[in-house]
């Protein structure tokens, strides 16, 4: 045995844990494009997907449990969007004015806006309720890797959908 090999055997568990400042940086070139699209898509600005990206990552350095190794793409799309979800409810709670439905130019909605009211009705949503539906609807997640994600059986999963879309459209419609 050479006394480089307790080096190389230190190496690997450095690499596996998020809470070193090496597999935190793996980890981080690895997925935050990833995370930083399903944050933009879910709050809809550049500075608040970048707040979620940064909340992730902080969040596995406060979890030294957590193996790099354990941790897939589809842990990280949940991370971001529960993160915005996060965010959206914050800014909904916090939020200075109410949006006039009676105005006159209410009929015709500019994509955006009608965007921003999405986001805010998802942040009334409970949270397993809009991650589950920001990752069907907006990361393109199928019912079979939801339902497996979740533990949930399809067919309910497909129920389950059905009744979020509807308590959204309810809430955008207030």
């Amino acid at each position: 045995m050479t006394p480089a090999s307790p080096q190389l055997d230190e190496q690997p568990i450095a690499m596996m844990s998020p809470a070193s400042p090496t597999g935190l940086a793996e980890l981080y070139k690895r997925h935050y494009e990833a995370v930083f699209r399903a944050a933009l898509r879910v709050t809809g600005n550049a500075s608040d997907a970048e707040d979620v990206l940064q909340t992730v990552f902080l969040r596995l350095v406060t979890r030294p449990d957590v193996e790099s190794g354990s941790l897939s793409a589809a842990y990280f799309r949940r991370a971001a969007v529960n993160a915005g979800v996060d965010l959206l409810r914050r800014r909904a709670v916090h939020a200075e004015a109410v949006y006039d439905d009676q105005a006159p130019h209410a009929a015709v909605q500019p994509p955006g806006l009608l965007k921003e009211r999405l986001r805010r009705a998802i942040g009334v949503l409970d949270t397993e309720d809009a991650t589950l539906f920001l990752l069907r609807h907006v990361e393109g997640l199928s019912l079979e890797e939801l339902a497996g994600m979740f533990q949930l059986e399809k067919n309910n999963l497909a129920v389950r959908l059905h009744r979020i879309r509807r308590r959204l459209q309810t809430e955008m419609e207030r």
